[in-house]
């Protein structure tokens, strides 16, 4: 990998009463991409954002917005987020029976398209919907919650990955890596095959968030 990887501070470790600040933060850091975490309280343990909230921080910045949905029946939601201001929509391999037909509403709605899957979940079963995408997104811890560590082994998924996507011209497609993300270990991830790393408490739960962002972009200096 080169040094143009781009960094997604997710915003579910944010202050939710201060996202403005948060934003303020991701643009002086200099991040490149805002992750959004959208969780139902069903696909997985936790409930999060809405579009309306997407909708708030789009009319507040001119960054790429990354809504990652971990909520069963995703095709309800999608034109709602693209409503709302989305630039990419992710949604979970594992969450729904008709991928396919999710991706061409992405696409239809004028967003790029992401598709995830949980650590226990096959690089394999990517494979069949690569020419339809944008963004691989590799959970590389259980989604649900921030704060959890880095499942070892997911580096070798991601090569894996990247080796694929080289192999089968796919060059085009971002994999993105959303999971114990920390300045320590974002190297060994980004030399993985890494495009995008999305960074939440490491970044919102620092001393000095602004900082932090920075030392990511460093790593390869």
């Amino acid at each position: 990998m080169d040094n143009n990887f781009k960094l997604a501070p997710s915003i579910l470790s944010a202050d939710f009463a201060d996202l403005k600040n948060a934003l303020e933060i991701c643009k002086d850091g200099g991040a490149h991409w805002i992750h959004i975490d959208v969780m139902d309280n069903q696909f997985v343990p936790n409930l999060t954002i809405g579009p309306v909230v997407v909708n708030s921080l789009r009319k507040k910045t001119k960054k790429f917005l990354d809504v990652h949905m971990m909520v069963i029946n995703p095709e309800k939601l999608v034109e709602p987020f693209a409503r709302a201001g989305a630039d990419n929509i992710t949604f979970h391999l594992e969450a729904t029976n008709k991928p396919e037909s999710i991706i061409d509403l992405i696409r239809s709605c004028g967003c790029k398209v992401g598709i995830s899957i949980k650590p226990s979940t096959s690089i394999n079963q990517l494979y069949p919907f690569l020419d339809k995408i944008d963004v691989v997104l590799l959970m590389t811890v259980e989604p649900g919650f921030g704060g959890q560590g880095y499942i070892e082994g997911s580096n070798e998924r991601i090569r894996k990955l990247r080796s694929y996507l080289n192999e089968n011209c796919f060059t085009n497609i971002v994999i993105e890596v959303d999971g114990g993300i920390k300045v320590h270990n974002a190297r060994d991830v980004i030399d993985a095959g890494a495009d995008v790393l999305v960074a939440g408490s490491e970044v919102f739960k620092s001393k000095n968030p602004v900082q932090t962002i920075k030392d990511f972009y460093k790593i390869l200096d």
